[in-house]
């Protein structure tokens, strides 16, 4: 890619001229932001325990191919937080003539802090969390600042109008609502219209083999009201890849850290996923390519957010843009491998 070095021996960074070439954008509902149709997550592999040099490689690649939109949460890690303040010192050692050409978002509502006001909807901790989050990212405002999951323990008023604050301060361009269901969703875009919030988009976990946005409503209320939607594990943790075709390698996800994808999950699925495999194959595509394109087809979905440990395997993510339509055929089939998702 691109770089430099200037006189004081700092690596400097300069983006692919051609970047916003190849990308599609999508307008995040009816608003007027649009989205790459891939964006780049930061839920593993931006924490402590990761290679600063990966990282912003990671960055570097993704912007080169017109991936403008960042992914983050406080408590991304780990150590909570550390994704943040490693983006930050990317942002700033290398971005910061392009800041205007980033949409960065971040998140508040799982385990922050220690204490009563370290988690959940309440407009302290969300207030707080935001501040901190722009403390340690290095930046006067975030593009889209989102509840990260529902709290039924804290008026929904009350956590909307932490989210109309976060706006009027001037620290969030627009408002994001991750993890919520239809029809809360609905009960917060009421409230959040009243008072006059720029809320454009839902975050949800959505793939072949998860359908639970078909289910509660989350689907339908998205495109209805107009909003946009960023799904994330669009591969399942690594299960819808060729990954765990032949079993568990000893150096991956399962093997090594086995809190968000099990060995009882690859067994459970190992079928599916061989089946799901021989139609990507028959597609001149790789089974990762395909699981992104079935999710990248849908007009509900402006984003889907990948994951990469290495910037090989983010090149690799954008051939789902380049794959052939899904026949009638091939989508009835996937379904039945799928049968109703979890």
């Amino acid at each position: 890619m691109p770089s430099s070095t200037n006189t004081t021996g700092i690596s400097t960074y300069t983006p692919f001229p051609d970047r916003y070439e190849t990308m599609p954008y999508r307008r995040s509902g009816r608003s007027g932001l649009k989205l790459p149709a891939i964006s780049l997550g930061f839920w593993h592999n931006f924490g402590d325990f990761s290679s600063y040099d990966t990282m912003k490689h990671l960055c570097f690649t993704a912007f080169d191919h017109g991936i403008t939109h960042f992914d983050l949460a406080n408590n991304y890690g780990p150590e909570p937080g550390s994704a943040e303040r490693n983006a930050g010192r990317i942002l700033h050692d290398y971005f910061g003539t392009h800041r205007d050409e980033l949409v960065i978002s971040t998140k508040a509502g799982f385990d922050m802090w220690p204490g009563p006001y370290g988690d959940h909807g309440s407009r302290k901790y969300l207030l707080a969390s935001l501040d901190q989050s722009l403390t340690r990212l290095g930046l006067d405002y975030v593009d889209i600042f989102y509840h990260h999951c529902p709290d039924p323990d804290t008026p929904l008023e009350e956590t909307m109008g932490a989210l109309a604050q976060a706006v009027t301060s001037g620290k969030a361009l627009y408002v994001g609502l991750s993890n919520y269901d239809g029809q809360r969703l609905e009960a917060a875009t009421a409230i959040l219209d009243e008072l006059h919030v720029p809320f454009i988009i839902a975050q949800n976990r959505y793939n072949i083999l998860d359908r639970t946005v078909e289910h509660n409503g989350l689907l339908d209320v998205v495109s209805r009201l107009g909003k946009g939607l960023i799904t994330y594990s669009p591969l399942d943790q690594g299960l819808l890849t060729d990954r765990y075709l032949d079993g568990i390698p000893a150096d991956s996800r399962v093997a090594r850290d086995g809190r968000f994808l099990t060995e009882a999950d690859v067994a459970r699925t190992h079928d599916a996923i061989v089946a799901l495999n021989t139609i990507a194959a028959a597609r001149g595509q790789s089974l990762a390519d395909m699981a992104l394109a079935w999710l990248l087809r849908k007009s509900e979905v402006t984003s889907v957010l990948v994951g990469a440990s290495r910037p090989q395997q983010l090149l690799d993510s954008l051939g789902a843009l380049n794959g052939p339509d899904f026949t009638d055929d091939e989508l009835a089939a996937i379904d039945r491998i799928a049968g109703d998702g979890r």
